[in-house]
């Protein structure tokens, strides 16, 4: 009996291994299968789907719940999107009776593909101007001493240690890590471990085998536990490990943090499909604490490519829940395409905000010809360059290596320094120690001209240095003492719609957005971290164009710099740049985006919408929540029908409420900018009034394909010469199609409505008995009342409202498009303008014979251009006086705004969307055409329908004069 329980229980035991460990066994065949990831909701079973399918279940996606893998035999297409594209429409023809189907579980789908790997950060070749020979630098005695004392010390005895000068510089003093005193307290990366991403490590090699950590290794390539070197260029794993961990013992040298653990996890040396990157980006993430990555996209000037959105959800999986919630940390090499002017902001990788982007210098400090620069970089450290480079372990048994550099270099050196403060402070979050990693970085170069700015919370930031240097001696003891940052808060600004030419040469398209204080607050929004902004750009060259950022502090991202490798024609689409630049700041205020199109070339180019998201600290903690998995579909919220808030197009406003198309600057912005107060042509300013959801959750639309984002348009100029109305010009060509194809229907509409009314009319003239007279004969108490007698003032006028036909239900209905029937030469049409900048609303009466079942009556407007403007505070508006633009709901957003002043002397402005509501009878000043005694037959529905229309008369006095 026992010994079933026993064996019952050792089969129970191997079925969990087996469950958990499936995307370890799995070999993935792409010659022969086909590969899907699909995301079922909690309630679908992935047998059911897969039987469903005709697929094979190949397990969990790593750690990403929900998210399994599938397999079938090789086909030539794609059948899972096949089958829930069938079914999907066989569901919408059946409607809200079909039952629910395992494919109704089925929330994203993706067929699999190899791609070829990313590049590793190698040093490029030095460009014609670094090519002079660099002096070695001189070994100066004292230090040499001192490193000496270090070593015995600590009982270092590997044989390189003297010439790891970015651990002891003992050429230029101070030009290292300043890790020694770290490890005097004992500190050494003790229980902490570092994932290296990368081509694989060499486990077996003396100096790095005592640290190396298998459960959390594994070769995505080759599919099997061991990530071991198998290609002759293997070796750039091998060495980043050795920097981190290398082993303090009698083999080459030591790592910044030598007592850490050390995991390989090999993606790069052959294809790879997204899946696999997801499932290694997740890897044992509660042990693997940091994953080092030297590699991204090719740095040579014209790439510009972002991961996946399953390598993207891999990513916030790992913040969110990776090492128990307090998110895993990534470090990113920034890059070596300086010398083709490349920048890291074009990297999906290090413009990430859940990366630590690391730059390097030199061993004098200096900025070496490869290290890319841009506004997502955080930090720098030391690598080659200056006639020096980075020692380290090699691929062997008992091999190192003198030649390692590059940013490849830097940022597994960073890496290790993070785990020193990891030791001293297991429970600092992911965004902890970017907090740590800004406030302890050492600026340097500071006596370069225009290099550095102060930033609000009084740092000094470079796009060449970043924050600094990473020091780590300052990073450890900062981090003994550091108070946990709040949940992170999220704010999404709504799409700004700009579809502006960018002028050529120095000048500059600026557009400004407004934050309020209020809006942020409605998302529980504190302080920024990081700025993020999504935009689209058409061009035909694709390097011409550059885009800064100002904040409302006067401060300046560089978020994207001119390239004179890449002419692609692609513009930027969807494409999402990152900021630290801004860090602790506020947001509130006004942010303005500058896109400039630097080279005077034939090459031309259109700024096309853009948004703002700001990320940060929340306000209160308790009411944080996790920010939502990405979708592909995140930015097609910008393509729905906007909501402009703005048309200056076709609205003059005051000049307290003038918006003006976008502002051309003609200043080239300096890292210490004055921000511009008379722009050129002015900025387009706007306030947005309502802001994104909370973190909990966005906000549904009534259209359920689309986001509730009410988008806003800066206006366009004033003196647009264009034959088109400015409102149409800036449509596309499908738009203006469809707006002149609704006008032509509507015109048509008119032309038959008015043929009909006049053969009506003629045909009951022919039936009229008194047809032969021009005039309709007035009864003798009608002919009092409008001689004066029987009544005078009002009393007479009741007395010929009273023999009047009964008002018609049409009243009370509103026609933008109605116009006055020419047929009736006897009919009188009145038109009344009212003010407030808006035309005036005409208004047609038609009262027919007696023959008829109700008089017609129309209103008519002028509303082509009707717009509704609304906003959440009517106090701001009053305050200050400028019409504002609206924010949007996270991920989502809603937005109205308010015209506050428009002028009596405005160009024609639309109608308000209270177009059903139409004057009182006694504001009315009509003249009608009176009927015979006959009328008298219908006095009871007279007096009916009159006490109808009083409601409406009441009305007038709230709304109908905000016409």
């Amino acid at each position: 009996m026992k010994s079933s329980a026993l064996l019952l229980g050792l089969v129970g035991l191997a079925s969990a291994v087996s469950a958990t460990t499936t995307h370890k066994s799995t070999r993935r065949d792409h010659d022969t299968n086909d590969y899907y990831v699909l995301h079922l909701d909690a309630d679908t079973s992935p047998d059911q789907v897969a039987l469903r399918l005709g697929l094979v279940h190949d397990g969990q996606l790593g750690e990403l719940k929900g998210h399994h893998v599938f397999s079938s035999a090789k086909q030539g297409e794609d059948i899972v999107k096949r089958e829930l594209t069938a079914y999907r429409r066989r569901r919408r023809s059946l409607g809200t009776v079909a039952e629910r189907s395992t494919l109704d579980g089925v929330l994203f789908a993706q067929k699999q593909a190899l791609r070829n790997p990313w590049e590793k950060r190698v040093i490029p070749p030095k460009p014609e101007s670094h090519q002079s020979i660099v002096p070695k630098a001189e070994i100066q005695p004292a230090l040499v001493a001192k490193q000496k004392q270090i070593a015995d010390a600590l009982s270092i005895s590997d044989p390189i240690f003297k010439d790891q000068w970015h651990l002891f510089n003992n050429m230029y003093a101070g030009h290292d890590v300043n890790v020694t005193d770290v490890w005097m307290q004992g500190i050494t990366g003790q229980n902490t471990t570092v994932a290296i991403v990368d081509d694989g490590l060499d486990m077996y090699s003396d100096d790095l085998k005592a640290n190396y950590y298998a459960q959390g290794s594994f070769d995505f390539n080759d599919r099997g536990p061991e990530p071991r070197p198998r290609l002759s260029d293997d070796k750039h794993g091998t060495r980043c490990a050795g920097e981190i961990s290398a082993v303090r013992n009698d083999v080459c040298g030591v790592g910044v943090a030598y007592d850490s653990k050390i995991a390989g996890l090999r993606i790069l040396s052959k294809a790879i499909s997204d899946a696999d990157e997801a499932v290694a980006l997740n890897y044992d993430f509660e042990h693997n604490l940091i994953y080092s990555c030297s590699w991204g996209p090719p740095d040579d000037g014209r790439s510009m490519d972002a991961p996946g959105i399953i390598i993207r959800r891999a990513m916030l999986n790992a913040v969110q829940k990776g090492r128990q919630g307090l998110g895993s940390i990534y470090v990113f090499a920034s890059g070596n395409g300086a010398a083709a002017e490349d920048n890291c902001n074009f990297d999906g990788y290090t413009n990430s905000i859940y990366s630590i982007t690391v730059g390097a210098i030199d061993l004098q400090g200096q900025h070496p010809y490869y290290s890319e620069k841009c506004s997502a970089s955080l930090v720098v450290t030391y690598s080659s360059g200056g006639g020096e480079a980075i020692h380290t372990t090699d691929v062997g048994t008992n091999a190192c290596y003198s030649g390692h550099g590059g940013t490849s270099a830097a940022a597994p050196l960073a890496a290790g320094i993070f785990a020193l403060a990891l030791q001293v402070r297991p429970d600092l979050t992911w965004r902890d120690m970017q907090y740590l990693v800004m406030n302890t970085a050492v600026p340097i170069n500071t006596d370069i001209e225009g290099e550095w700015q102060k930033t609000f919370i009084g740092k000094q930031y470079s796009h060449t240095f970043a924050y600094g240097k990473v020091d780590s001696y300052a990073l450890v003891e900062a981090a003994k003492t550091w108070v946990n940052v709040k949940p992170q808060a999220w704010f999404y600004s709504p799409w700004v719609h700009v579809h502006q030419p960018i002028p050529q040469g120095d000048v500059g398209l600026a557009v400004e957005l407004e934050i309020t204080e209020d809006m942020l607050d409605e998302v529980n929004f504190e302080r920024i971290e990081h700025v993020t902004v999504t935009m689209n750009v058409e061009h035909t060259r694709r390097g011409d164009i550059s885009v800064d950022l100002f904040s409302p502090e006067g401060i300046v991202s560089h978020l994207s710099a001119t390239r004179k490798m890449d002419n692609a024609r692609a513009g930027y689409d969807d494409w999402t740049f990152m900021s630290v630049v801004h860090w602790g700041e506020f947001g509130v205020g006004k942010w303005k985006l500058v896109v400039k199109d630097t080279i005077v070339n034939e090459h031309q180019g259109n700024l096309t919408d853009f948004h703002l998201k700001l990320w940060g600290e929340s306000i209160d903690a308790k009411k944080a929540t996790l920010l939502p998995m990405p979708k592909d579909t995140d930015d097609d919220d910008h393509d729905i029908t906007k909501t402009t808030t703005l048309q200056a197009s076709t609205t003059t406003f005051s000049s307290s409420t003038t918006p003006t198309q976008p502002s051309v600057v003609t200043s080239k912005p300096a890292d210490h900018p004055d921000r511009p107060v008379k722009p050129t042509q002015g900025t387009t300013t706007l306030s947005t009034s309502a802001s994104s959801s909370t973190p909990a959750s966005p906000t549904a639309s009534s259209d359920p394909g689309s986001k509730t984002e009410h988008e806003t348009s800066p206006s366009a100029s004033n003196t647009n010469t264009s034959w088109l109305p400015a409102f149409l010009a800036n449509m596309s060509t499908k738009k203006q199609i469809w707006v002149y194809g609704a006008l032509g229907s509507i015109v048509a509409f008119c032309l038959g409505l008015g043929v009909y009314l006049y053969m009506a009319r003629r045909k009951r003239l022919r039936n009229d008995p008194r047809d032969n007279y021009e005039f309709e004969l007035l009864d003798e108490e009608e002919g009092e009342a409008l001689n004066g007698r029987g009544g005078q003032g009002e009393k007479g006028m009741a007395g010929i409202r009273k023999g009047r036909r009964k008002a018609t239900r049409g009243r009370e209905l509103y026609d933008a498009f109605a116009e006055g029937s020419d047929d009736d030469d006897d009919d009188d049409e009145h038109t009344e303008r009212t003010g407030h900048g808006h035309e005036g609303v005409r208004r047609f009466s038609l009262s027919l014979d007696e023959d008829d079942e109700e008089a017609d009556s129309y209103n008519g407007a002028d509303a082509s251009h009707q717009k509704t403007y609304h906003d959440r505070s009517d106090e701001h508006l009053a305050a200050s006086g400028t019409p504002a633009a609206a924010t949007a709901a996270a991920p989502a957003a809603v937005a109205t705004t308010t015209n506050a002043a428009a002028t009596p002397a405005a160009a024609p402005a639309a109608a308000p969307s209270t177009a059903g509501v139409r004057r009182g009878v006694a504001d009315e000043d009509e003249l009608h055409v009176i009927g015979d005694d006959s009328d008298e037959e219908d006095s009871d529905e007279e007096d009916s329908d009159s006490d109808e229309d009083k409601p409406s008369a009441a009305r007038h006095g709230d709304s109908a004069r905000l016409l």
